[in-house]
């Protein structure tokens, strides 16, 4: 699939996901960033191999896409306000980082559009980030559970990660990323469990247990049930991309329709990634 004469985009053959090839994703034009946002929508998952990014590169790319979104509970590196190092030691023991699934920040207001992740340090084996497509899933879900979860709106929290009592918490131990709890995770923001894409205007299930703590007006237990059975099916095999991480390689994706997981296997091997996170663009 050729997209603006020049920019190659080959499809995962997954039910998302392609790769970009022959652009320089540090001189793009008004075209080029034209038919990026067009492959970003199609695919919703995009990777961008042997690409020489410095950090204001990589800040200048997302801008390009965005504003630079809210990243409340991670220190940034030095001179770069909006990078964080998603970071990992040979020898760390801490769990592993991001490895449930979910859309980044959901217990916002107005939650990012994307994120981006550009490969400094990347092990030889493992590492593997998975993303699920929401859009698919629901346009498969079967009509009893989406007659479930029709009107439904969950209530999302961070607390489960980010409060002083969280997994990265005051008690986390030997983790070299630099993640920063507080109170502020035990806020709730709501959003319906079933939302429509901003941009294509597609239906799309988002978010999941994780950051969903319960659904607005139902009981606890119902809830977790109606969670439950909702995640086993939005994160099915077939709505699967595995992708596999290169040295050098960007990788953007919609945060609005997938969700994502880190993999582990890499024990033994340092790994380092540069993250910024395209903030909400309010669609005219």
């Amino acid at each position: 699939m050729d997209t603006a004469g020049r920019i190659q985009v080959v499809p995962s053959g997954a039910a998302c996901g392609a790769t970009v090839r022959d652009v320089d994703l540090r001189r793009l034009d008004d075209a080029d960033v034209a038919a990026i946002r067009a492959a970003w929508l199609e695919h919703k998952v995009l990777a961008f191999p042997d690409q020489q990014l410095s950090d204001s590169d990589l800040e200048a790319f997302t801008l390009r896409f965005g504003p630079f979104g809210d990243d409340p509970f991670f220190a940034a590196i030095d001179g770069h306000p909006h990078i964080a190092a998603i970071r990992r030691r040979a020898d760390e023991t801490s769990s592993l980082f991001a490895e449930n699934w979910h859309a980044d920040w959901s217990f916002q207001e107005f939650p990012p559009d994307g994120t981006c992740l550009y490969g400094k340090v990347i092990p030889p084996l493992g590492g593997d980030t998975l993303y699920t497509n929401q859009q698919a899933a629901l346009a498969a879900m079967p009509a009893e559970l989406r007659a479930k979860i029709d009107g439904k709106v969950g209530i999302h929290s961070a607390r489960g990660g980010y409060a002083p009592d969280g997994q990265y918490g005051d008690d986390d131990a030997d983790r070299s990323m630099q993640i920063r709890p507080n109170d502020s995770a035990y806020a709730t923001q709501l959003h319906p469990l079933i939302r429509t894409h901003p941009e294509t205007g597609a239906e799309t299930l988002y978010s999941t247990i994780g950051y969903i703590i319960g659904i607005d007006g139902m009981a606890d237990d119902d809830a977790r049930l109606l969670l439950g059975e909702m995640y086993a099916w939005q994160t099915r095999d077939e709505f699967q991309y595995q992708h596999r991480w290169e040295p050098n390689m960007l990788v953007m994706w919609d945060n609005r329709c997938v969700l994502h997981r880190a993999t582990s296997g890499y024990d033994g091997y340092d790994r380092l990634l540069h993250r910024t996170t395209i903030g909400y663009r309010a669609i005219a």
